[in-house]
């Protein structure tokens, strides 16, 4: 496994990944949604496609991430 890194895991059935963006600043950061409680924990900034890619490939995610606002 060198230079290969090792996916992150998130449990789909309790979290959800998100976007979630300020429409006043524009800033997006990507994070989780706990399903049950509606909350969000953050996990990096978003400033380019770059970044999205990099925390897509993080977790393993393949479909397109929702935004909330």
């Amino acid at each position: 496994m060198l230079g290969r890194k090792k996916k992150e895991a998130y449990d789909k059935a309790v979290k959800t990944p998100v976007l979630r963006c300020s429409i006043c600043t524009g800033e997006t950061v990507a994070g989780f949604r706990d399903n049950k409680t509606g909350k969000f924990t953050a996990d990096m900034l978003i400033t380019t496609k770059k970044d999205l890619d990099k925390f897509k490939e993080k977790y393993g995610i393949t479909e397109e991430i929702k935004k909330i606002y």
